[in-house]
């Protein structure tokens, strides 16, 4: 139990950008001065934002618009830019955004290193006692879904990444396919293989990464859990397009401005600095498999843009999958001319 429950209201606002909005600059300073993150009650919990949504959906822009006007923080919460030098195809803000409004979880880690939802878990729980101890409320946005899961909910008992393991099975793949260790998994967890497609690498990785360590189906695992939820109230918003053509219209906006930017020299770049291989977590990321692929010979430019704005469209529509079964969300229109000034309601509703 942490150890104050009672979290006081400022005497007068000490930011000047939330000036004129009393009560919101500092409400969630701990009134002993100690920087934990919870209480007994549920009223008493600090604040936590979640802005959910699918790629393209505007959620930088709404996140810089409200840190603005009110007293956040921004904590990432996407799986490829905690990468280094993976700037463009990650869509980072730039370097002068970012010396404006800093973002907590980015360019954490090697490309050759791999990243999971429970390290993203104890890191940003980290990040938002720091947040929250300032006197602040920590704003993750982003559209690593499982991530937001895990942040929430807390995480199931599976074990850590081996990462010898892992270099044994991406050996095996490469001589034998992933159709093929698919199949494999499929005698060992049959609930498992039929959840995947036999040319899903990552996930069949990571099952038979804890079958093998396990010995066990990954659904035992997975019905052990030894997090707790996130000690926070959490405001949960979710940017979704009431127009899914406009939607897809602006992802293949997003990536034709990538590809202008230098997304295949970025890779270039990489390929340079870092021992890479297609298999890694950075390389099979979005629009990265796809310029690695074009750089190899396998595909030619039409064909990177064609399969790279495919799979930025098949990503968002995984998002939504995702947030249409999530509970307690509020909903806006990620078109609205006005989003930010709903999202802004909304927010200071909910802190009032």
């Amino acid at each position: 139990m942490p150890c104050c429950g009672r979290w006081r209201k400022p005497s007068a606002p000490t930011s000047a950008t939330t000036a004129g909005r009393p009560g919101l600059s500092s409400r969630w300073t701990s009134s002993t001065g100690c920087s934990c993150v919870g209480a007994s009650k549920p009223t008493s919990l600090p604040p936590a934002i979640f802005l959910m949504g699918p790629t393209a959906s505007g959620k930088t822009a709404v996140s810089l618009g409200l840190t603005l006007r009110l007293p956040l923080e921004i904590v990432s919460v996407d799986s490829a830019q905690v990468f280094r030098d993976m700037d463009i195809g990650t869509a980072k803000p730039d370097r002068t955004t970012l010396e404006q409004f800093p973002h907590h979880l980015i360019d954490l880690i090697s490309p050759e290193e791999s990243y999971s939802a429970a390290r993203f878990r104890a890191d940003a729980l980290r990040v938002m006692a720091n947040i929250t101890a300032r006197g602040k409320i920590p704003l993750l946005a982003g559209g690593t879904m499982l991530y937001f899961k895990a942040l929430r909910d807390g995480l199931s008992d599976l074990p850590q990444a081996d990462a010898e393991l892992r270099r044994a099975i991406d050996a095996e793949a490469r001589q034998r396919g992933w159709p093929a260790l698919h199949a494999e998994l499929a005698a060992l967890d049959p609930a498992a293989a039929a959840r995947l497609k036999p040319t899903d690498a990552q996930r069949i990785q990571r099952a038979l990464e804890v079958v093998r360590l396990t010995g066990a189906p990954l659904a035992e695992s997975l019905a052990r859990k030894t997090d707790s939820k996130a000690p926070y109230r959490l405001i949960q918003l979710a940017l979704q397009p009431t127009d899914r053509a406009a939607l897809h219209d602006l992802i293949g906006q997003r990536f034709d401005a990538m590809l202008a930017a230098g997304l295949v020299d970025e890779v270039i770049a990489l390929r340079r600095k870092y021992r890479l291989n297609a298999g890694l977590p950075s390389m099979r990321c979005v629009g990265y498999r796809h310029a690695w692929e074009f750089l190899e010979g396998s595909i030619g430019r039409a064909a990177l843009r064609e399969k790279g704005i495919a799979a930025t469209r098949q990503l968002a529509k995984r998002q939504l999958t995702w947030l249409r079964s999530w509970p307690g969300v509020t909903a806006f229109d990620c078109l609205a001319p006005d989003l930010l000034e709903q999202v802004m309601q909304t927010v200071e509703s909910a802190l009032a």
